[in-house]
């Protein structure tokens, strides 16, 4: 029986498996903004639609983003789509991961709280945070001039900043009403 563990599959026999993820922690719900829940709703439709066309054809596994057989995607699937983004955007060409160190870096850069900020990464304690992302921060800075009109549209305003930090551990969006409604 597999554990979700990378080695626990010989090489090649599986071309596409689910991974579990690495800690309890790395459990959590992530706030999004509300133009990627609406793409999130517009897939969702097309998967509804995917699996009335496709009838017993249609292996429904519960991925909204798959083939249109239902399907999961390899990860190398997005990748081309976010190279060509970056490109498109003349914006570095960075790791996905990348973003993910960027986006902590940019937050305590910007005095977020890093009690918040380490519940947002999945991290247990807000030492691993500190320690991995807090002295990173002049990491970016040669590039960020890069990124800035993306950075603005990402990070709050200041006026935002303190009512985001304050509510970011509570956030949580009942998405029952909304995927009923794309039925």
């Amino acid at each position: 029986m597999l554990d979700g563990r990378k080695g626990d599959v010989q090489k090649g026999a599986l071309t596409k498996q689910e991974i579990g993820l690495k800690t309890e922690s790395s459990y959590r719900v992530l706030p999004i903004p509300d133009y990627v829940f609406e793409e999130i709703l517009k897939e969702k439709e097309k998967y509804e639609e995917n699996k009335r066309r496709r009838g017993a054809l249609f292996q429904d596994l519960g991925y909204i983003c798959c083939s249109s057989y239902g399907r999961p995607r390899s990860k190398s699937f997005h990748w081309k789509y976010y190279k060509k983004l970056l490109q498109e955007n003349n914006l570095p060409d960075i790791r996905w991961h990348d973003l993910r160190s960027t986006f902590c870096t940019l937050l305590l850069k910007n005095d977020f709280s890093p009690k918040a900020v380490s519940k947002l990464m999945g991290h247990a304690k807000e030492n691993i945070t500190m320690d991995v992302y807090g002295d990173n921060q002049e990491i970016i800075a040669d590039d960020i001039w890069e990124i800035s009109n993306f950075i603005e549209q990402v990070l709050p305003g200041q006026e935002e900043s303190s009512q985001f930090q304050e509510e970011l551990l509570d956030v949580v969006i009942d998405t029952e009403s909304y995927l009923e409604q794309a039925k």
